[in-house]
C-alpha cells in the first residue's frame, strides 16, 4: 500500500510538471509575438540619449561636422536629422544618460556645444 501511495504521487507530480511546462511554453510564445510586434510598431527603437553636437540651419555645416565627428570618433553612430529650418546631428545610442555622458565627456574638446538628449535610439547590432 505504502508503493502504491508513493506511486501516485509520482505519477500526480509529474502530471503537474507538465501541465506547467506547457503553460510556460504557452506564455514564452504570446511574450515571443508581443514583442514582435512591438518591435513592428516602433520600428526597433526605444527610448534612450544621444548627444547633439550640431545645430543649424546650413545644410553644408550640418554635413561637414558629421564628417569630422565620424573621422575622429568612427566606432560612434552619427545620425542627421532635419526639423525646419535646422539641421541637427545626434551622435551615440545609449540606453543610459550615464553611457550618454560618457561619450559626452570624450567629444567635449572635439565639440564643445555638445548636450546629451532624450531621443528614440536603434538597438545595438552585433
Amino acid at each position: 500500500m505504502k508503493n502504491f501511495s508513493t506511486l501516485i504521487l509520482i505519477l500526480l507530480f509529474i502530471s503537474c510538471k507538465a501541465q506547467t511546462s506547457d503553460q510556460n511554453e504557452l506564455k514564452l510564445k504570446q511574450l515571443k509575438e508581443k514583442k514582435i510586434e512591438f518591435h513592428k510598431k516602433t520600428d526597433g527603437e526605444y527610448d534612450g540619449f544621444r548627444v547633439k553636437i550640431h545645430i543649424g540651419t546650413d545644410k553644408e555645416k550640418a554635413r561637414a561636422v558629421k564628417s569630422a565627428f565620424l573621422k575622429r570618433f568612427g566606432d560612434t553612430p552619427a545620425y542627421e536629422k532635419y526639423l525646419q529650418p535646422n539641421f541637427t546631428i545626434m551622435v551615440g545610442d545609449f540606453r543610459t544618460k550615464m553611457e550618454a555622458y560618457a561619450c559626452y565627456r570624450r567629444i567635449k574638446g572635439d565639440f564643445p556645444s555638445a548636450f546629451i538628449i532624450k531621443d528614440r535610439i536603434r538597438p545595438v547590432r552585433l
